[in-house]
């Protein structure tokens, strides 16, 4: 970390489990681990941007940073102060220093208040103006302002939710956030549901804010290339963990991550002629369950170097295989009889089906990678990777 840069934000082994046992009777818990564990920091006027496939916990990371829902465990230190630790009650004066804009402007806005009411709605519950001379008016100017600056007009103040477009709604929730004057801001995917040409303009017009008012962006998204557009450093989540983290340059230039190196290479080229075209890298095997989940690696199932190969002697595998674990489902090329699926045991029968079915090898299952979960540690400098054979896959000593 550079001595001359104060994180605002420091997340400490965060983790958000929801626990979703059906039965009053139920013997067994079932624990969904949406965040397992998470390590990252925000430098004050920095935009974080945080990346990952549907369902990874991007979106519940940020609503328990601002605790809409309650840490599992872990230290969220907000300029030096542990939130986690924080009632309900004591929070209060942080609600006013993190902000959040929500992914989905049409459920993010009360249908039933005006523009001006929930714009107003902050300013009212931290009394901002109770020392003016005139708070209702300041209020109202503010709230003026705070419009013509993201793009509306004062008409609009006295306007309801469904009279807007999407990228219009989305402005006003900008515009709500901003209300406030706070430090953090936790962009919950605030593009993802606007067209392409409205989203240059949002995002344009946050990072101009943060320009004026010195604000720091924790930027949740998985558009790949408009997180690179507004990031000082990404952080890349899989299952509840994070897999790289890592300055914008950096993670685009040379990402070390198996995962993160797919997720690249599904970004679209526009370039017909470009080199790059065709290097797409399409992941196999079985997504692992986040509930309940077993020690390893949560990529461990889809990632091309969590095998290694077994060759048969002799045309027979004899007692090689068993034991080991199949890395991918195997079918009988002959019958199309299935023989075993992933991450089964290979008994002695499985093996004299494949000696049979006359296999030249067999893809088994690391055991470091399904038994042993890698810590994110410094691989370069300000360049952090979770995986056990990080160096090894990328060439470095």
């Amino acid at each position: 970390m550079d001595d001359n840069r104060v994180p605002l934000l420091e997340v400490i082994n965060l983790k958000k489990h929801f626990d979703k046992s059906t039965g009053l009777f139920s013997k067994k818990k079932k624990i969904l681990t949406a965040v397992d564990g998470i390590n990252f920091h925000i430098y004050k006027g920095e935009t974080f941007g945080l990346v990952g496939e549907s369902g990874c916990g991007k979106s519940t990371t940020g609503r328990t940073i601002v605790k809409l829902y309650e840490p599992t465990d872990g230290q969220i230190l907000f300029d030096g102060v542990d939130l986690a630790t924080i009632s309900a009650k004591n929070m209060f004066p942080y609600r006013r220093k993190i902000q959040m804009i929500f992914q989905d402007p049409y459920a993010s806005l009360n249908g039933r208040m005006t523009v001006t009411d929930i714009i107003a709605e902050g300013i009212d519950t931290h009394n901002i103006f109770a020392g003016h001379e005139n708070p209702k008016q300041a209020k109202q100017e503010k709230i003026y302002e705070l419009l013509e600056s993201v793009g509306l007009k004062r008409e609009h103040a006295s306007r309801y939710p469904h009279e807007f477009s999407g990228g219009q709604r989305q402005r006003i929730g900008i515009a709500r956030a901003l209300a406030v004057d706070p430090d953090l801001i936790i962009c919950d995917e605030p593009i993802s549901a606007l067209d392409v040409s409205i989203q240059a303009q949002v995002v344009n017009m946050l990072q101009d804010f943060q320009k004026e008012k010195g604000l720091t962006y924790l930027f949740i998204a998985h558009d790949l290339s408009m997180v690179k557009h507004i990031s000082d450093r990404i952080g890349v989540m899989y299952l509840g963990h994070m897999m790289e983290v890592s300055s914008s340059d950096d993670l685009y230039a040379t990402p070390l991550h198996p995962y993160t190196k797919a997720l690249l290479s599904s970004i679209p080229v526009p370039d017909p002629d470009s080199d790059i075209k065709g290097s797409r890298i399409v992941l196999q095997g079985d997504v692992r369950s986040p509930i309940n989940p077993k020690p390893g690696c949560r990529f461990a199932s889809r990632c091309r170097y969590a095998f290694t190969e077994v060759t048969s002697s002799d045309g027979s595998f004899n007692d090689s295989l068993v034991g080991k674990f199949a890395f991918e489902k195997i079918v009988d090329p002959n019958s199309g009889d299935l023989i075993i699926l992933q991450g089964i045991e290979i008994t002695a029968l499985v093996a004299e089906k494949l000696t049979n079915a006359k296999f030249e090898s067999v893809k088994i299952t690391r055991e470091r990678c399904f038994n042993e979960t890698p810590e994110l540690v410094e691989i370069k400098e300000e360049h952090y990777a979770a995986c056990h054979f990080i160096k090894e896959i990328n060439n470095l000593k």
